[in-house]
């Protein structure tokens, strides 16, 4: 288990340049600290670097095997959590191995079941292999999408990297956006539409694609997992047994690891429940699990109720890390740390992302780094079993706009019109929603309940977690920092996806399967607490930050040339309201106007008209 940051590139000249591609790996050291390696020969360059997990000593990438006179070599970022019964299963094959890491087996996977191997494996992957002999380059990404990966073709090369700021770090790759990069950036931040890396020469592998790139007949790319509408048949309770299961095995997978390993606990139902599993698994052995909750500077104090978030969620963490008995850590964060961190949270992205809710993370995830280089988080869970409004509100999924965006057109008209076009901007997304819902498994005995359900889950799934799940990704290895994400097990996602909605949402109550497969193993203080999401800063402090950061970028950063002064000027006087999302309001959207000052300034963009 590795996670780290890869790049490369396939010249079908015969003219690699490792030494610009040993320039994009270490744009993105912070990546992996540990070791930074690299492969060449006349077609194809590699550059790995490592954040050592398990097998430490043996796990230098890239890493090559021979077979049948052949040589192949891999670098690859991610988790094969079924590592173990997959290296059984190569072994019988002819597969030698020399090492205790999954990086091997993901190569042996390739060696012998050649392009059918993402079919294989269960983790979180991006991956490449060359195949020496053959002039091939072969690369996948996980099927939900947790591991990033972006490419550009530009004339005879073929490039590809964890982030786009590696792709930047080629002289011959554009930094313009064209208008439907920048429509998604002022329309759905901090969603984009999969697929999209915004700089018009930069594209991103979708989640459960393959492809090959060859030097005798270019690129390829398919699709090798999909969900898929099946007739269900039993009943909630062994619906609930299942889903105990899959997340009990989930978890069990995920919690080895050769490095100290911890728990994000909110207190709220999701990372209670995989904190709850972890800790019974630690206590077994006779260890005590590492758990740690988040909370800002003068929170308490400033506490604001709404739909979203009724309840903070400090006292719940340290009522269950005491129910369980795990040694658990507090960690606060200061206005200013959050304010200043907004300029790190866009270079670990870069675009603009989700304001102080990256930042935030961001501050949290070094201090976690100073303990620990492994966690668990519970993301995924609302996607899959149905914890948002539009999941049970047909009304927010039914209409001409993604769900979660509010007042899209109000937001955009904070830029000059002659430079966001909105009408046109919204016209565009707007029917690529409406493509979304009719791209959906469903089955013709779906009931309207199911088959919105089915919708809600594609269109999360597909979008809005995989926003969620890059938010996690990047925040966390730009800290050195390795966070797992159980809920991501695609395994869960394919049998949920089938339960009838009505055991998923019985009486009234939102992830009423999720709470039922766990009774018994919360308190139900926890167990039936309502939803409550990543928490924000709620001081008046951090407001009067951003806003004066904000100022002083209009008078000498690029963020002036395109915003419309008097729009701006009445949001910065008026009351918080809530712009996207869940909580992001007023000062999270001033926030987020910093960050789109300092990634046209860092980045050069220039916006193709």
């Amino acid at each position: 288990m590795d996670m780290c940051s890869i790049c490369g590139m396939i010249d079908r000249c015969g003219h690699a340049d490792k030494e610009l591609v040993a320039k994009m790996g270490l744009t993105m050291k912070n990546r992996g600290p540990d070791a930074s390696e690299g492969f060449s020969d006349s077609f194809v360059a590699l550059h790995h670097n490592r954040l050592a997990v398990m097998d430490p000593q043996n796990g230098a990438q890239p890493m090559s095997a021979t077979y049948g006179g052949r040589e192949y070599i891999i670098v690859y970022n991610g988790e094969i959590y079924n590592a173990p019964e997959l290296k059984r299963r190569l072994e019988l094959r002819g597969a030698a191995f020399r090492t205790a890491c999954d990086t091997e087996v993901v190569l042996w996977s390739y060696i012998i079941f050649g392009a059918e191997c993402p079919k294989l494996l269960n983790g979180i992957f991006a991956f490449a292999v060359y195949d020496v002999y053959g002039k091939t380059v072969f690369f996948a990404r996980d099927r939900l999408g947790v591991k990033p990966f972006f490419y550009s073709v530009k004339g005879e090369r073929f490039i590809f990297a964890s982030e786009m700021k590696a792709l930047l770090a080629d002289p011959n790759i554009s930094r313009k956006v064209p208008m439907e990069g920048l429509w998604q950036l002022l329309f759905l931040t901090p969603v984009t539409l999969s697929g999209s890396g915004i700089f018009s020469d930069i594209e991103e592998l979708k989640p459960a694609y393959c492809g090959e790139y060859k030097l005798d007949g270019g690129l390829t790319l398919r699709e090798y997992w999909r969900l898929e509408a099946k007739p269900w048949s039993g009943t909630a309770g062994t619906a609930a047994e299942e889903v105990s299961e899959l997340i009990s095995d989930a978890v069990d997978r995920q919690t080895v690891s050769d490095v100290p390993l911890c728990t994000f606990l909110s207190g709220g139902l999701d990372s209670s429940v995989l904190t709850a599993f972890a800790a019974k698994k630690y206590k077994a052995s006779g260890e005590k699990l590492s758990t740690y909750s988040f909370e800002y500077e003068g929170n308490k104090e400033n506490f604001k109720k709404s739909l979203f978030q009724p309840q903070g969620d400090d006292e719940f963490a340290v009522y269950l890390a005491g129910w369980l008995g795990t040694d658990h850590t507090v960690l606060t964060a200061p206005n200013e740390a959050v304010a200043d961190c907004l300029i790190d949270a866009t270079l670990s992205r870069d675009i603009p992302g989700q304001a102080d809710i990256d930042s935030s993370l961001l501050y949290f995830c070094k201090r976690v780094k100073e303990r620990h280089t492994v966690a668990l988080s519970g993301e995924c869970s609302d996607e899959i079993f149905g914890g948002y409004p539009w999941f049970y509100r047909p009304e927010m999924l039914y209409r001409d706009f993604f769900p979660w965006i509010h007042e899209p057109m109000e937001r955009i008209s904070l830029f000059r019109k002659d430079f966001a076009l909105p009408d046109e901007g919204y016209s565009y997304l707007s029917g690529e929603y409406k493509k979304i819902l009719q791209n959906c498994p469903t089955l013709p005995t779906d009931s309207d309940s199911m088959r919105t359900s089915r919708i809600a889950t594609c269109l999360s799934v597909g979008y809005f977690m995989t926003s969620l799940l890059e938010r996690k990704d990047r925040m966390s290895m730009y800290s050195g920092l390795e966070v797992r994400v159980p809920f991501s097990d695609h395994r869960i996602l394919e049998y949920v996806y089938n339960v009838p909605w009505e055991i998923k949402y019985h009486d009234g109550v939102e992830k009423a399967l999720l709470r039922n497969s766990v009774n018994g193993l919360l308190p139900d203080k926890i167990l039936w607490r309502k939803k409550s999401p990543y928490p924000k800063t709620h001081s008046p402090k951090y407001r009067a930050r951003v806003t004066e950061m904000l100022k002083e970028r209009l008078k000498s950063g690029r963020i002036g040339e395109i915003i419309d002064r008097s729009a701006l000027d009445a949001v910065l006087s008026g009351d918080d309201k809530t712009w996207f999302g869940q909580l992001m309001s007023t000062p999270q959207l001033i926030a987020w106007l910093i960050q789109f000052d300092e990634w046209m300034s860092r980045y050069d963009v220039v916006f193709e008209r």
